[in-house]
């Protein structure tokens, strides 16, 4: 029997972004800035800026993951990396897909810690293993996730590379 997977399909994701729009509303936070972890944090951050009205987002890109279950040693910040002076006081939400490890999460809110008034993480599924207990979240899940996003291949060929269309 093959492993199940959540199954997040756009309108669930519609859903699921709005809902932890509401969560971080409720309680309260009004983030002065929503700080993307590349590339699955992109749409969290783009759905959650349009539905808590925030229009100062920020990206930081991350290499963790190489595969389905296999990743890096270690999270790695890639070039350009956000200038502190930019977070400096600022309430902070931090947005990405998944808390899987939490070692993403945990090296961005770390970067952000000293420099930001407050940060907070906002994810659509955490994982009970995450090293992060992320403060808003929609679902838990120990499962994979096939995001809408990265379950289908790339639609390009690299030079090297045979891709499925």
């Amino acid at each position: 029997m093959a492993e199940e997977r959540e199954e997040l399909t756009w309108e669930l994701f519609g859903t699921a972004s709005r809902d932890l729009a509401r969560t971080v509303a409720d309680d309260g936070f009004e983030p002065d800035l929503i700080l993307s972890i590349a590339r699955g944090g992109l749409f969290v951050a783009g759905a959650l800026g349009y539905a808590l009205d925030v229009k100062n987002l920020h990206v930081m890109n991350v290499e963790f993951y190489t595969g389905v279950d296999q990743r890096l040693d270690l999270p790695v910040m890639l070039p350009p990396v956000p200038n502190v002076v930019d977070l400096t006081k600022k309430k902070v939400l931090v947005a990405d897909d998944v808390a899987d490890t939490g070692a993403t999460l945990k090296l961005v809110r770390d970067f952000c810690a000293d420099h930001v008034a407050e940060v907070r993480c906002a994810v659509v599924y955490e994982k009970p293993r995450s090293e992060v207990n992320c403060e808003y979240v929609w679902k838990h899940t120990d499962r994979w996730i096939n995001f809408p996003w990265s379950v289908q291949a790339p639609v390009v060929r690299r030079a090297g590379q045979v891709l499925d269309a």
